[in-house]
């Protein structure tokens, strides 16, 4: 099957290019999102990526009741709208509940489906209808063969473009594991697929009360990723990971993404040259 391009904001995705969506894991302040934004944003013009700034206005899935979610709906909409218009980026986030669908398609330009949720049917077809475009994150627990019913879900209610994104799969207790087969049968379904470098690399729940993770292991799965053929890479990025209040475990320090994103386009442009990925 012939891949769907996705256009998001003024680029598309699925036609040989590579798309970066990254940001903090949830939405802190103002400031480390505008420099988080600018930053990734400028890295992206710099190595030939189309860029969506991510985070999210809550985190409706913690581990703990104690866990920071996030500055909520109507004050992250304003935040990523702010956002939007001073980076001067496409913006990001989840939604978790059908509601949320129509306010944050008047900021979003690209609609995440959690990946905890990706078969909560009304969820999926109640932002299929907003016209905005959709990443649906590929469960924990959910094997890549099965996401065709998610795509089912979102075009029977006239979505304007899909994305589907790989993140990892329960192994065991407290353990995800990345199978790369995931990738070429996911794009089988004609849509865009993206690969979650950050959240593949989580530990859930595995940090008393909160989900750990292992950073180290985030530029090899990127890697192998990208040789096996992917149309985007997804990391949570922060300035100071050791400090982030989410993800910040498995979240990339700004200092060392450039380094990995000029790898992961080599290799893209070797698999494109060779005809090794359609």
């Amino acid at each position: 099957m012939s891949i769907s391009p996705v256009r998001i904001a003024d680029f598309e995705v699925g036609r040989g290019g590579l798309l970066l969506i990254a940001g903090p894991c949830v939405l802190e302040s103002y400031e480390i999102a505008l420099q988080c934004a600018n930053f990734m944003k400028n890295i992206a013009q710099k190595l030939g990526f189309s860029y969506v700034f991510k985070s999210s206005f809550d985190k409706a899935n913690r581990t703990s009741l104690r866990s920071y979610r996030g500055p909520g709906l109507k004050e992250g909409l304003k935040m990523l709208a702010r956002i939007k218009e001073d980076a001067g980026v496409p913006v990001t986030s989840d939604i978790h509940e059908p509601w949320q669908s129509e306010p944050a398609a008047e900021v979003l330009d690209l609609i995440q489906i959690p990946a905890f949720l990706c078969r909560q049917t009304d969820l999926i077809l109640a932002a299929a209808r907003t016209g905005k475009p959709l990443n649906i994150k590929k469960g924990q627990f959910v094997s890549p063969w099965d996401m065709y019913y998610a795509v089912e879900k979102a075009r029977a209610s006239g979505a304007k473009g899909i994305l589907l994104t790989e993140r990892g799969y329960t192994f065991g207790y407290r353990n995800l594991v990345v199978d790369m087969r995931a990738f070429p049968i996911m794009r089988g379904f004609g849509v865009p697929v993206i690969f979650d470098a950050t959240h593949s690399v989580q530990l859930p729940g595995g940090a008393s009360g909160a989900s750990g993770g292992q950073r180290e292991f985030v530029a090899p799965l990127a890697r192998a990723a990208t040789a096996v053929g992917i149309d985007g890479i997804f990391m949570e990025v922060h300035p100071e990971p050791e400090k982030a209040l989410c993800d910040g475990p498995n979240s990339l320090p700004l200092a060392e993404v450039e380094g990995l994103l000029r790898v992961i386009k080599d290799l893209h442009e070797v698999i494109k040259r060779y005809a090794l990925f359609p």
